[in-house]
């Protein structure tokens, strides 16, 4: 459902992203981990058609994205970091907006269900502007699922949730993966990310150390870290030289 070959992106002199490939299949849900300024957020903004590829390729659901990629955006959804909501809009104008947008037929039982998982019914005429940052990040997260993407990019989704939300969202990503989804998810919450992830990237100065399962990226990595887990793994794939890197080290920006 995502794939990618090749992709480079630079911002003046720093390369931000070299050379990356990956793939996420239906059903899937890939993690994707690296330290601030690793390229992450700037590769999922090229996932999602925001930012321009500088060399190689993005198909989503069998989709080329570019420019003028109608069809791919229209089966993937992308949360960043920082929720992007309209302040005056009420949480169930949203979601109006996001059916209109997607043309969702019969929109109101999606959008009920979708209330009741997040526990947001009580809050369907409020407005934007007056939800708690994890609120916001629920409905975000809402806004995201009612069209039933093929493909998700959610990146810090749990950010802002407090325990019984985190399990809960977790359980609502699972969900969609289960029901043919493909997921990427990027976050720093390795803990989390490995319970949830059926495969793992981890991402370095803007080029992937290591991707697979978690078996496969002991491999990968050596007999010194057999029976690591994904925090153990991250740390030694992102301190380690075993994979060269061509570039200087990226500014902070280059993962904004």
């Amino acid at each position: 459902m995502i794939e990618v070959e090749g992709l480079e992106k630079r911002f003046d002199e720093v390369l931000a992203v070299g050379g990356v490939s990956l793939r996420v299949d239906a059903g899937e849900i890939l993690g994707l981990v690296g330290i601030n300024g690793a390229g992450k957020t700037t590769l999922l903004r090229m996932l999602a058609g925001i930012l321009g590829v500088g060399a190689g390729s993005i198909r989503i659901a069998g989709h080329p994205m570019n420019p003028d990629a109608v069809e791919a955006r229209r089966q993937l959804a992308f949360v960043p970091d920082t929720p992007m909501l309209f302040d005056t809009l009420t949480v169930n104008e949203h979601l109006l907006f996001i059916a209109e947008l997607y043309r969702v037929a019969d929109p109101e039982p999606r959008i009920e269900a979708l209330l009741a998982e997040f526990e947001l019914s009580d809050k369907r005429h409020s407005v934007a502007s007056a939800l708690s940052r994890g609120m916001r990040q629920k409905l975000a997260i809402c806004c995201a699922f009612l069209h039933e993407p093929a493909a998700l990019l959610l990146d810090e989704p749990l950010t802002g949730l407090d325990p019984p939300g985190r399990r809960s969202m977790c359980e609502a990503i699972a969900a969609r993966a289960r029901d043919g989804a493909a997921v990427l998810v990027s976050s720093h919450q390795l803990e989390i990310v490995e319970r949830v992830s059926t495969r793992f990237a981890i991402l370095h100065r803007g080029q992937l150390r290591a991707t697979g399962t978690l078996d496969e990226i002991r491999a990968t990595l050596g007999e010194q870290v057999d029976g690591a887990n994904l925090e153990e793994l991250f740390l030694h794939a992102t301190t380690h030289d075993a994979i060269a890197d061509p570039r200087a080290d990226p500014s902070e920006a280059a993962d904004a």
